[in-house]
């Protein structure tokens, strides 16, 4: 029993020092210009959607929820952001090539399709996040004439 509360002891020191180890939560500035909503002019309804579901991880603009404040959780949540941000980042997507805009929107196509998208983890905590299938529909078509108009 002495050696159990040993180590409730020492894994609360070790908790709590932790809480000590800094993340980076500062979101950079976002220019209108190279924001995917602002440029493309995004009907009312995409901007919506795209911001409830995707902008988050995909985005110079996260909101980090209060659990995203405690260590060890708010490293696998600024993982997570870091990562969302290398495979699309909406808020510089006027700075991408020609190339990049399409496979972006290819696989952001596949990924609503196929529910990858947004994390269904994610999903839990923000229920906002939850696309309907209509509103998964409308999110695929809206990008799948991206793609068919070549207006990216």
């Amino acid at each position: 029993m002495k050696i159990a509360k040993k180590i409730v002891f020492w894994s609360l020191v070790a908790f709590a020092l932790i809480q000590f180890i800094p993340i980076d939560r500062v979101n950079k500035p976002v220019d209108s210009k190279v924001n995917f909503v602002d440029s493309r002019k995004a009907p009312e309804k995409i901007r919506i959607l795209l911001r409830g579901a995707c902008y988050d991880c995909h985005s110079n603009e996260t909101v980090y929820p209060k659990y995203a404040f405690i260590a060890p959780v708010s490293w696998s949540v600024k993982s997570h952001v870091n990562e969302g941000r290398q495979h699309l980042n909406f808020s510089v997507w006027g700075t991408y090539n020609k190339e990049l805009k399409e496979n972006m929107l290819d696989r952001s196509i596949e990924a609503l399709k196929h529910k990858t998208m947004p994390m269904p983890g994610y999903i839990v905590y923000h229920k906002e996040a939850n696309l309907s299938e209509a509103e998964r529909s409308l999110l695929i078509q809206y990008l799948e004439e991206m793609l068919k108009a070549k207006t990216y």
